[in-house]
């Protein structure tokens, strides 16, 4: 192979980065080997994701409701606190969640 050559990878142009679809390619197939190599998980294992994925969800809700329940009492200003801060666990939850279950 002579130096002018180019490698069998596509490449970006003007980047060192791999192309998404080589790299999505390369990840389904070592999911799939994973798969082949270990089976399907049990069925305790698949509640026991579940559950954890319903704590992730909840925890900082139960935060924002603590923290804005505090805020309300410390300033007298009825749900003005708790209202968005629930709102914003609950998103930090989903997102939590979303990282999580895509890691796996």
């Amino acid at each position: 192979m002579s130096g002018s050559e180019k490698s069998s990878t596509p490449k970006f142009a003007g980047s060192d980065q791999e192309d998404p679809l080589v790299k999505g390619a390369r990840i389904r197939g070592e999911r799939h080997r994973r798969k082949l190599r270990e089976g399907d998980p049990s069925v305790a294992r698949r509640l026991a994701q579940i559950g954890v994925l319903g704590w992730i969800i909840v925890v900082p809700m139960l935060i924002g409701i603590y923290l804005g329940h505090w805020m309300d009492h410390a300033f007298y200003t009825g749900v003005f606190w708790t209202a968005p801060l629930l709102l914003i666990g609950l998103a930090v939850g989903c997102w939590s969640a979303w990282r999580w279950m895509n890691s796996a």
